[in-house]
């Protein structure tokens, strides 16, 4: 007697819903990484994606609006993964290690920052560089900003949560040290945080850990 495939649950409305907003959203990351924020047409997005356009309009108004999303989610997810990261850690050559590896990470490929740039390209030509939807990145750059002041000790150090969190994400993002055979963004955030914490001798002889 053959044992009988058990049946697969049925995904619910919502779920089904959610999974066809993160596949677009997946799409739109290939798509706009691939051909460019001119190129990336809501069709290409829709059949990368393998739905038709009416089911990319049931999620989202327009491109712009899937590209915001896109960059809000990857902007909440830095903070988020680097809280999880360093939070059990307490020596400090240990949380910079950590910090390194992670932004040279995040920067291979360089596909985050062009889309961003990009994103803010559109967003300051339409609307100003006033616009609420550059908050993303305020919020992003004060998060990870915060979240460094609370775990190293910066002794007389008067940056801003928003400025080491801006200085460390530029770095991360910027894309022409991934180019270049020289220093990653990891090795150069690390040495600037060094200088800042009064630590520079003390970096260690190798890195390839």
């Amino acid at each position: 007697m053959t044992a009988t495939a058990p049946k697969k649950k049925r995904l619910s409305r919502v779920e089904s819903q959610a999974l066809t907003r993160q596949k677009l959203l997946d799409s739109a990351f290939t798509v706009v990484s691939e051909y460019g924020y001119d190129g990336a047409s809501v069709e290409r997005i829709s059949e990368d994606a393998g739905f038709s356009k009416g089911a990319f309009y049931s999620n989202f108004s327009s491109k712009e609006d899937v590209l915001q999303e896109l960059l809000r989610v990857n902007a909440s997810n830095d903070v988020e993964d680097l809280t999880a990261l360093l939070e059990p850690l307490k020596d400090t050559d240990e949380i910079l290690a950590a910090i390194r590896k992670w932004s040279d990470s995040r920067s291979a490929g360089q596909r985050w920052g062009t889309i961003a740039i990009e994103f803010v390209r559109r967003v300051i030509r339409d609307s100003g560089p006033g616009s609420p939807q550059l908050q993303i990145f305020e919020r992003q750059w004060s998060g990870v900003g915060q979240l460094l002041l609370d775990k190293l000790d910066l002794p007389g150090t008067q940056i801003s949560p928003l400025n080491l969190g801006g200085l460390v994400l530029e770095v991360t993002y910027g894309g022409i040290s991934g180019f270049l055979q020289v220093n990653t963004s990891g090795e150069m955030i690390e040495d600037m945080l060094r200088l800042m914490i009064g630590r520079a001798a003390a970096k260690p002889a190798s890195r390839a850990t």
